[in-house]
């Protein structure tokens, strides 16, 4: 299911197809080591990970994290989306993507297509976002959509230092 179009991206749900990508994007080192390891080692436990995390997001919230593909070709990109963690006080943004994706902007492209899904369509006045404090490239993605920095600090149920941004609707 198509949630929302840019110009060259289209975000949707994902789904038991997309079983090799994720486990893909899982096993990258960056996603290892800005997002940590999710002990996903397989196609069978990648399905078992898009069910758990994903598609049950989408039906207890209405959001998630949705698959990225570029409209020209399909080809998957990454994952953007809305999140809500029991650590963080409001919905927050997230974004991953595979290296051959990285440095043309889709980061940037559908992090604010998903602000703007928040507030328009999903009615969310505040919109958080968390990266580590040594991952300038999210960090110029998040103030470039026009999220501030709000704190460093680490989460519950974390042992390392986040940075917390912040967006509001005006």
């Amino acid at each position: 299911m198509t949630v929302l179009e840019t110009e060259r991206l289209r975000l949707r749900h994902f789904g038991p197809a997309d079983a090799a990508f994720i486990l893909e994007l899982l096993n990258e080192p960056s996603w290892i080591a800005h997002i940590g390891p999710r002990d996903v080692h397989d196609l069978a436990a990648a399905e078992a990970w898009i069910e758990a995390k994903l598609v049950a997001s989408y039906a207890r919230l209405g959001f998630g994290f949705w698959a990225v593909e570029r409209r020209e070709d399909g080809a998957l990109l990454g994952m953007c989306g809305l999140i809500k963690r029991d650590s963080l006080p409001e919905v927050d943004l997230g974004y991953a993507f595979v290296p051959r994706a990285w440095g043309v902007g889709y980061a940037r492209e559908a992090a604010a297509a998903c602000l703007r899904h928040g507030a328009e369509v999903l009615g969310m006045q505040t919109i958080l976002a968390i990266t580590g404090p040594d991952n300038l490239a999210s960090q110029r993605v998040l103030t470039d959509i026009g999220m501030c920095f709000v704190e460093t600090r680490v989460l519950d149920g974390e042992t390392r230092q986040t940075q917390v941004y912040r967006w509001a609707s005006a």
